[in-house]
């Protein structure tokens, strides 16, 4: 009978003991559905690709570092570039972040990127960042690689027109027809371009790094001031040596680039035309025609025919004396040394060699040039 008492008041005692922990567990349950909650609230909504363990574990964390992710490192920093490297992760890049003073803390940064899913979204690339940005912003932003800068390549003997044409997939927001609106009527006191005179063949070969806003007017002058800074005063009296003006030098530079395929042969080249017009010889320059002709349907139209020849202009130098009025090109910094400083040779023609080397074989005479001919 006592045994039977017994048990019966064990049982009151343990049917509230099973409850308290199923209300234990509910209460820890909700806390734990909370925390994500709580999370979203603060910093937004979490990866969807993250599991219900995941989930909680960087939820949990994000409500951890709390101020580390919503306030920025300094509200006084200044503007600064930072850049990702192709295949470089998140927890590098957080730390880095960290080491440069973009963020305060590199784990709590590195913890909301996973949180947010961004981990996977980071782009290779050069960034305008501010540490008075709170983490938060500078994460949305590592996931625009866009960059405010671009590499603006013009390459050697282009004409402006070839220029023009490279603008629309170049990241620049400049059309062909404001550049070459621009590159026709430059403005600036240039003493090396004459009153009138076009922006042809001074667009020196480079590689630009400019920003992604610049205005037509502005890269016309940003490539003019390029020119200017590398016509050194030894360059000029180069020129002056050879009876050149800048301009003059400038115009025969345009046609040694086009003619000459391997650079070496540049001031032998130069001193061919150089020889030619002390002579008071034609230059009679393919190139000079293919400017002449323009588009059709190309640049440069290789091989000139017969007809070709004949063109009316005074670009044609089969038919007019001297130098043409204007560049043809734009001619990097070897051409223009290569008139400046050419080869002293006794050379008067020079054709073509017949292997496809590009390399030329050159004449005194023109029954010398004949017997070059190929076979």
């Amino acid at each position: 009978m006592t045994k039977s008492l017994s048990r019966r008041r064990a049982r009151p005692g343990l049917s509230c003991g099973l409850i308290f922990l199923f209300v234990l567990a509910l209460a820890l349950f909700s806390a734990l559905l909370a925390i994500p909650l709580l999370a979203e609230r603060m910093v937004g909504p979490s990866s969807t690709s993250l599991g219900f363990a995941k989930r909680l574990q960087y939820s949990a964390l994000v409500l951890w570092y709390d101020g580390l992710l919503t306030n920025p490192a300094n509200p006084y920093g200044r503007v600064g570039v930072f850049i990702i490297g192709p295949g470089e992760g998140a927890s590098e890049v957080a730390y880095r972040l960290a080491q440069e003073g973009f963020v305060p803390d590199g784990a709590a940064f590195r913890a909301y990127l996973i949180y947010s899913g961004i981990e996977t979204r980071l782009q290779a690339g050069e960034f305008t960042l501010s540490p008075a940005l709170s983490p938060l912003q500078i994460a949305t932003r590592l996931q625009d690689a866009t960059p405010t800068q671009i590499k603006f390549v013009v390459l050697p003997g282009w004409r402006m027109e070839e220029i023009a044409a490279s603008l629309p997939t170049s990241g620049l927001s400049i059309s062909p027809e404001d550049f070459l609106a621009a590159a026709r009527s430059p403005s600036g006191n240039l003493d090396f371009l004459p009153d009138g005179a076009t922006a042809e063949g001074f667009f020196l070969p480079d590689s630009y790094v400019l920003p992604r806003g610049i205005n037509a007017e502005n890269l016309v002058q940003t490539m003019l001031n390029n020119f200017a800074l590398n016509l050194r005063s030894e360059l000029r009296s180069g020129f002056a040596r050879q009876g050149l003006d800048v301009y003059q030098a400038v115009i025969l530079a345009s046609i040694v680039q086009r003619e000459a395929v391997v650079a070496d042969e540049q001031p032998i080249i130069a001193s061919v035309f150089l020889n030619r017009l002390k002579a008071g010889m034609r230059l009679q320059t393919d190139p000079t025609v293919q400017y002449a002709i323009g588009y059709d349907p190309l640049w440069w139209k290789s091989p000139l025919s017969l007809d070709d020849l004949q063109v009316a202009s005074p670009y044609n130098t089969y038919q007019v004396d001297g130098l043409p009025p204007a560049p043809i090109a734009n001619p990097p910094l070897g051409a223009l040394q290569a008139v400046a400083f050419p080869a002293q040779t006794p050379y008067y023609f020079f054709r073509a060699r017949c292997d496809d080397s590009g390399l030329h074989t050159f004449a005194e005479t023109f029954d010398g040039h004949l017997l070059n001919a190929c076979p």
